[in-house]
């Protein structure tokens, strides 16, 4: 029998705490649920989780500040914030630390479950040939692994960079535009996911940045083109 994936859900209202636990094991998800930032990074520190669902607004320990601390233990798994904010700032502040995906409350079971679904089908186990690691320059990428290498240099990369860094790389020396990154990637291609992209494009130049030779170019009105110079 195939083991559940295992979620670690911290949200401090009891009542949405108690509705997505009970949702998410309808669904098939092994789902711990804890109550704040404190015992969310304490049990983190414990086990192995597939994805976490973090609150914003929690006592003793905020959603960002605690997303900051998993991504220091384990920069791979996938994190999603649960949030009443809006604000466009903090979205991004989310996707900043390492946050795959961001949904403002109120939201539909339905949704939540899509975008879980959406997220893991990226980091599952069955992979395409477009997995297999290559060297790139002077770096290694280990599309598996989620992880850009030279010598002792290792960046370890979240599933958006992981997944963006794919299409350039089987798009190299071409433009990949940004309608087929957001529509693969994200979804859709609204203008929140673009400003979104435009984080993760950042961070990946900033990776780079350890074979001066590759470049991430942006093609002005069309997408963005992987290039060594």
């Amino acid at each position: 029998m195939k083991d559940k994936l295992k979620v670690m859900l911290v949200e401090d209202d009891e009542n949405l705490g108690q509705i997505l636990k009970e949702y998410l094991e309808l669904k098939g998800f092994d789902v711990h649920r804890l109550r704040d930032g404190e015992e969310g990074l304490n049990d983190f520190s414990r086990g192995k989780y597939d994805l976490c669902l973090l609150d914003v607004m929690m006592p003793k320990k905020d959603g960002f500040e605690l997303g900051k601390e998993i991504k220091s233990i384990d920069a791979t798994v996938p994190m999603i914030y649960l949030t009443a904010k809006s604000l466009r700032e903090d979205a991004i502040q989310g996707l900043t630390i390492g946050a795959d995906d961001y949904i403002t409350k109120p939201f539909s079971m339905e949704e939540l479950l899509l975008r879980i679904k959406a997220i893991l089908k990226r980091t599952g186990p069955d992979q395409s040939s477009i997995d297999e690691p290559k060297s790139l320059g002077q770096l290694f990428f280990d599309p598996i692994k989620r992880t850009l290498s030279s010598g002792e240099f290792e960046q370890s990369l979240t599933t958006k960079e992981n997944a963006l860094l794919k299409l350039l790389v089987a798009h190299k020396n071409k433009v990949l535009t940004r309608k087929i990154a957001l529509k693969q990637i994200w979804g859709d291609d609204s203008y929140f996911n673009a400003r979104s992209m435009d984080v993760y494009i950042t961070k990946l130049r900033k990776y780079l940045k350890a074979d001066p030779s590759l470049k991430i170019i942006t093609i002005h009105g069309e997408g963005f083109k992987l290039v060594k110079v």
